[in-house]
Protein backbone atom coordinates (compact mmCIF):
# COMPACT_ATOMS: atom_id res chain seq x y z
CA UNK A 1 0.00 0.00 0.00
CA UNK A 2 1.26 3.49 -0.82
CA UNK A 3 2.35 5.75 2.03
CA UNK A 4 1.06 9.30 2.44
CA UNK A 5 3.58 12.11 2.67
CA UNK A 6 1.07 14.13 4.70
CA UNK A 7 0.67 11.78 7.66
CA UNK A 8 3.50 12.65 10.02
CA UNK A 9 4.00 12.79 13.78
CA UNK A 10 6.97 14.10 15.77
CA UNK A 11 7.46 13.15 19.43
CA UNK A 12 10.29 14.47 21.62
CA UNK A 13 11.02 13.66 25.27
CA UNK A 14 14.05 14.48 27.43
CA UNK A 15 16.15 11.51 28.45
CA UNK A 16 16.90 10.60 32.06
CA UNK A 17 20.02 8.66 31.01
CA UNK A 18 21.89 9.64 27.89
CA UNK A 19 20.98 7.54 24.86
CA UNK A 20 18.36 5.47 26.69
CA UNK A 21 14.95 5.47 25.03
CA UNK A 22 12.36 7.18 27.25
CA UNK A 23 9.51 6.20 24.90
CA UNK A 24 7.82 9.52 24.06
CA UNK A 25 4.07 9.33 23.49
CA UNK A 26 1.66 11.24 21.32
CA UNK A 27 -0.45 12.16 24.33
CA UNK A 28 2.30 14.05 26.19
CA UNK A 29 5.30 14.57 23.90
CA UNK A 30 3.94 15.58 20.49
CA UNK A 31 5.58 18.58 18.81
CA UNK A 32 3.56 20.92 16.61
CA UNK A 33 5.96 21.67 13.77
CA UNK A 34 6.17 22.79 10.16
CA UNK A 35 8.73 22.81 7.32
CA UNK A 36 9.93 19.38 8.36
CA UNK A 37 13.13 17.93 6.93
CA UNK A 38 14.36 14.46 7.79
CA UNK A 39 17.73 12.85 7.03
CA UNK A 40 17.18 9.25 8.19
CA UNK A 41 20.55 7.69 7.41
CA UNK A 42 23.61 9.92 7.52
CA UNK A 43 27.19 8.76 7.94
CA UNK A 44 30.26 7.79 5.94
CA UNK A 45 30.49 5.62 2.83
CA UNK A 46 33.74 3.64 3.01
CA UNK A 47 35.05 2.14 -0.24
CA UNK A 48 36.79 -1.25 0.00
CA UNK A 49 39.25 -0.44 -2.84
CA UNK A 50 39.99 -4.08 -3.58
CA UNK A 51 42.60 -4.99 -6.19
CA UNK A 52 40.84 -6.90 -8.95
CA UNK A 53 41.73 -7.83 -12.54
CA UNK A 54 38.68 -6.01 -13.87
CA UNK A 55 36.84 -2.71 -13.53
CA UNK A 56 33.56 -2.03 -11.79
CA UNK A 57 31.96 -0.65 -8.66
CA UNK A 58 32.76 -2.65 -5.52
CA UNK A 59 30.05 -1.18 -3.32
CA UNK A 60 30.64 0.57 -0.02
CA UNK A 61 30.37 -0.06 3.72
CA UNK A 62 27.97 2.30 5.51
CA UNK A 63 29.65 3.39 8.74
CA UNK A 64 29.15 6.00 11.46
CA UNK A 65 25.41 6.02 10.97
CA UNK A 66 23.18 8.65 12.59
CA UNK A 67 20.10 10.73 11.74
CA UNK A 68 19.00 14.37 11.77
CA UNK A 69 15.68 16.21 11.86
CA UNK A 70 14.97 19.86 11.07
CA UNK A 71 11.69 21.70 11.61
CA UNK A 72 10.10 25.01 12.57
CA UNK A 73 8.05 25.75 15.69
CA UNK A 74 5.87 28.83 16.12
CA UNK A 75 7.03 31.31 18.77
CA UNK A 76 4.29 31.73 21.36
CA UNK A 77 3.94 31.59 25.11
CA UNK A 78 2.59 28.83 27.32
CA UNK A 79 -0.79 30.33 28.14
CA UNK A 80 0.12 31.08 31.77
CA UNK A 81 3.00 32.96 33.37
CA UNK A 82 5.41 30.63 35.13
CA UNK A 83 4.51 27.63 32.97
CA UNK A 84 7.10 26.22 30.57
CA UNK A 85 6.11 26.57 26.90
CA UNK A 86 5.53 23.51 24.77
CA UNK A 87 8.79 24.19 22.91
CA UNK A 88 10.81 24.25 26.15
CA UNK A 89 11.87 20.63 25.70
CA UNK A 90 13.50 21.58 22.38
CA UNK A 91 15.45 24.41 24.03
CA UNK A 92 16.70 22.07 26.73
CA UNK A 93 17.83 19.55 24.11
CA UNK A 94 19.66 22.43 22.38
CA UNK A 95 22.01 23.44 25.17
CA UNK A 96 19.71 25.81 27.06
CA UNK A 97 18.91 25.73 30.78
CA UNK A 98 15.32 26.18 31.92
CA UNK A 99 14.53 28.09 35.11
CA UNK A 100 10.88 28.26 36.17
CA UNK A 101 9.67 30.95 38.58
CA UNK A 102 6.16 29.96 39.59
CA UNK A 103 3.41 32.35 38.46
CA UNK A 104 6.04 34.75 37.07
CA UNK A 105 8.12 33.52 34.11
CA UNK A 106 10.32 30.85 32.58
CA UNK A 107 13.84 31.75 31.45
CA UNK A 108 16.15 29.98 29.00
CA UNK A 109 19.88 30.68 28.98
CA UNK A 110 22.75 28.83 27.28
CA UNK A 111 24.99 26.38 29.15
CA UNK A 112 28.52 25.14 28.55
CA UNK A 113 28.26 21.73 30.24
CA UNK A 114 25.69 19.31 31.59
CA UNK A 115 23.93 19.17 28.23
CA UNK A 116 20.58 17.39 28.15
CA UNK A 117 19.48 15.02 25.42
CA UNK A 118 16.24 13.70 23.99
CA UNK A 119 14.64 10.63 22.48
CA UNK A 120 12.85 11.43 19.23
CA UNK A 121 10.19 9.38 17.48
CA UNK A 122 9.34 10.40 13.93
CA UNK A 123 6.44 8.47 12.42
CA UNK A 124 5.76 8.84 8.72
CA UNK A 125 2.49 7.11 7.85
CA UNK A 126 3.19 3.91 9.75
CA UNK A 127 7.01 3.89 9.55
CA UNK A 128 8.67 4.88 12.83
CA UNK A 129 12.24 6.15 13.08
CA UNK A 130 13.81 6.43 16.54
CA UNK A 131 16.67 8.83 17.31
CA UNK A 132 18.41 8.57 20.68
CA UNK A 133 20.76 10.90 22.58
CA UNK A 134 19.62 13.75 20.34
CA UNK A 135 21.04 17.23 20.77
CA UNK A 136 20.67 20.28 18.60
CA UNK A 137 20.71 23.95 17.83
CA UNK A 138 18.20 26.59 16.75
CA UNK A 139 17.67 29.83 14.88
CA UNK A 140 14.88 32.37 15.28
CA UNK A 141 13.49 34.70 12.68
CA UNK A 142 11.17 37.70 13.02
CA UNK A 143 9.70 39.37 9.93
CA UNK A 144 6.73 41.75 9.83
CA UNK A 145 3.40 40.24 8.75
CA UNK A 146 4.75 36.74 9.29
CA UNK A 147 4.55 34.14 12.06
CA UNK A 148 7.67 34.19 14.21
CA UNK A 149 9.37 30.80 14.29
CA UNK A 150 12.27 28.89 15.78
CA UNK A 151 14.08 26.62 13.34
CA UNK A 152 15.49 23.59 15.15
CA UNK A 153 18.03 21.06 13.92
CA UNK A 154 18.43 17.97 16.12
CA UNK A 155 20.97 15.20 15.54
CA UNK A 156 20.57 11.78 17.13
CA UNK A 157 22.04 8.30 17.30
CA UNK A 158 20.34 5.90 14.95
CA UNK A 159 17.73 3.79 16.73
CA UNK A 160 15.35 1.29 15.20
CA UNK A 161 13.27 1.77 12.05
CA UNK A 162 10.07 -0.25 12.22
CA UNK A 163 6.48 -0.42 11.08
CA UNK A 164 4.28 1.19 13.76
CA UNK A 165 0.81 2.66 13.91
CA UNK A 166 0.46 6.42 13.54
CA UNK A 167 0.14 7.76 17.10
CA UNK A 168 -2.78 9.81 18.36
CA UNK A 169 -1.31 13.17 19.30
CA UNK A 170 -2.25 16.03 21.59
CA UNK A 171 -0.79 19.44 20.70
CA UNK A 172 -3.14 21.54 22.83
CA UNK A 173 -0.17 22.85 24.83
CA UNK A 174 0.99 24.76 21.73
CA UNK A 175 -0.97 28.01 21.84
CA UNK A 176 -1.81 30.13 18.82
CA UNK A 177 0.87 32.72 17.91
CA UNK A 178 0.34 36.36 17.05
CA UNK A 179 1.89 37.81 13.87
CA UNK A 180 5.01 39.96 13.94
CA UNK A 181 3.84 43.57 13.77
CA UNK A 182 4.05 47.00 15.36
CA UNK A 183 1.15 46.04 17.61
CA UNK A 184 2.73 42.80 18.83
CA UNK A 185 6.49 43.18 18.52
CA UNK A 186 9.22 45.54 19.73
CA UNK A 187 12.94 45.65 18.94
CA UNK A 188 15.83 47.90 19.94
CA UNK A 189 19.53 47.67 19.22
CA UNK A 190 22.20 49.65 21.10
CA UNK A 191 19.47 51.93 22.40
CA UNK A 192 17.91 52.63 18.99
CA UNK A 193 14.30 51.53 18.36
CA UNK A 194 13.66 52.70 14.80
CA UNK A 195 11.83 50.98 11.96
CA UNK A 196 12.93 47.34 11.85
CA UNK A 197 12.37 45.17 8.78
CA UNK A 198 13.60 41.93 10.33
CA UNK A 199 15.86 40.44 12.95
CA UNK A 200 17.20 36.94 13.48
CA UNK A 201 19.46 35.01 15.83
CA UNK A 202 21.42 31.81 15.48
CA UNK A 203 22.59 29.83 18.51
CA UNK A 204 25.16 28.29 16.13
CA UNK A 205 25.86 25.25 18.27
CA UNK A 206 28.47 22.86 16.87
CA UNK A 207 26.89 19.40 17.13
CA UNK A 208 29.21 16.47 16.43
CA UNK A 209 28.38 12.76 16.13
CA UNK A 210 31.15 10.98 18.05
CA UNK A 211 31.00 7.30 17.18
CA UNK A 212 33.84 5.46 18.92
CA UNK A 213 34.69 1.96 20.08
CA UNK A 214 32.72 1.28 23.30
CA UNK A 215 30.96 4.66 23.18
CA UNK A 216 28.71 6.54 20.81
CA UNK A 217 27.24 9.97 21.45
CA UNK A 218 26.10 13.23 19.93
CA UNK A 219 28.28 15.95 21.43
CA UNK A 220 27.62 19.66 21.88
CA UNK A 221 31.14 21.01 21.30
CA UNK A 222 30.84 24.78 20.89
CA UNK A 223 28.58 27.75 20.17
CA UNK A 224 29.25 31.24 18.85
CA UNK A 225 25.94 33.04 18.74
CA UNK A 226 25.28 35.48 15.94
CA UNK A 227 22.38 37.40 14.47
CA UNK A 228 21.30 39.97 11.93
CA UNK A 229 19.14 43.08 12.10
CA UNK A 230 17.71 44.94 9.12
CA UNK A 231 16.62 48.49 9.89
CA UNK A 232 15.39 51.33 7.72
CA UNK A 233 18.22 53.74 6.90
CA UNK A 234 18.05 57.13 8.61
CA UNK A 235 20.38 60.14 8.69
CA UNK A 236 23.73 59.48 10.32
CA UNK A 237 22.80 62.13 12.88
CA UNK A 238 19.99 59.85 14.02
CA UNK A 239 22.06 56.66 14.14
CA UNK A 240 25.40 55.92 12.46
CA UNK A 241 25.72 52.14 12.25
CA UNK A 242 28.97 52.43 10.28
CA UNK A 243 30.60 54.45 13.05
CA UNK A 244 29.32 52.06 15.70
CA UNK A 245 30.75 49.12 13.78
CA UNK A 246 34.15 50.75 13.31
CA UNK A 247 34.27 51.79 16.96
CA UNK A 248 33.49 48.21 17.99
CA UNK A 249 30.62 49.51 20.10
CA UNK A 250 28.96 46.97 22.36
CA UNK A 251 25.44 47.50 23.63
CA UNK A 252 22.10 46.02 24.54
CA UNK A 253 19.65 44.23 22.26
CA UNK A 254 16.07 43.90 23.52
CA UNK A 255 13.01 42.44 21.79
CA UNK A 256 9.58 41.28 22.82
CA UNK A 257 6.91 39.40 20.91
CA UNK A 258 3.37 39.35 22.27
CA UNK A 259 1.59 41.75 24.60
CA UNK A 260 -0.87 39.52 26.48
CA UNK A 261 0.21 37.79 29.70
CA UNK A 262 0.75 34.11 29.04
CA UNK A 263 1.73 34.79 25.43
CA UNK A 264 4.77 37.04 25.81
CA UNK A 265 8.24 35.94 24.70
CA UNK A 266 11.12 38.30 25.44
CA UNK A 267 14.64 38.20 24.00
CA UNK A 268 17.55 39.98 25.69
CA UNK A 269 21.26 40.25 25.02
CA UNK A 270 23.40 42.53 27.20
CA UNK A 271 26.51 42.70 25.01
CA UNK A 272 25.98 42.83 21.24
CA UNK A 273 28.64 43.93 18.76
CA UNK A 274 27.76 45.10 15.24
CA UNK A 275 29.76 43.71 12.33
CA UNK A 276 30.35 45.05 8.82
CA UNK A 277 27.19 47.00 8.00
CA UNK A 278 25.85 47.03 4.43
CA UNK A 279 23.00 48.60 2.46
CA UNK A 280 19.97 46.90 0.99
CA UNK A 281 16.51 47.92 -0.10
CA UNK A 282 12.92 46.78 0.35
CA UNK A 283 10.00 48.31 -1.56
CA UNK A 284 12.59 50.74 -3.02
CA UNK A 285 13.34 51.99 0.53
CA UNK A 286 16.95 51.95 1.70
CA UNK A 287 17.90 49.84 4.70
CA UNK A 288 20.95 48.81 6.70
CA UNK A 289 21.82 45.20 7.37
CA UNK A 290 23.88 44.64 10.50
CA UNK A 291 25.50 41.31 11.33
CA UNK A 292 25.46 40.82 15.10
CA UNK A 293 27.78 39.02 17.50
CA UNK A 294 26.36 38.14 20.93
CA UNK A 295 29.05 38.22 23.59
CA UNK A 296 28.96 36.71 27.09
CA UNK A 297 29.54 38.87 30.16
CA UNK A 298 30.56 36.36 32.83
CA UNK A 299 29.67 33.27 30.81
CA UNK A 300 26.48 31.52 29.68
CA UNK A 301 24.61 34.83 29.63
CA UNK A 302 24.92 36.13 26.09
CA UNK A 303 21.23 35.59 25.44
CA UNK A 304 18.11 35.12 27.53
CA UNK A 305 14.65 34.05 26.43
CA UNK A 306 11.91 34.92 28.94
CA UNK A 307 8.42 33.48 28.60
CA UNK A 308 5.78 35.26 30.69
Amino acid sequence: MSKSARNKALLVKLEATYGTDVVPTGATNAIQASNFNFEPLLGTDVSRDLILPYMGHQGVILTGNYARVGFDVEIAGSGAAGTAPAWGVLMRASGMAEVVTAATDVKYTPVSDGFESASIYFVQDGIRHILLGARGTWKLNMQPSQIARYSYTLTGLLGTITDAANPAIDTAKFIKPVPVSKANTTFSLLGYAGACEAFSFDLAADIQPRLLINEESIEYTDRQMTGEATMATTSLATVDWFAKAQAHDIGVMAAQHGKTAGNIVQFDAARVQIGRTTYGETQKILNNKMPLMLLPTVGNDEFTITVK
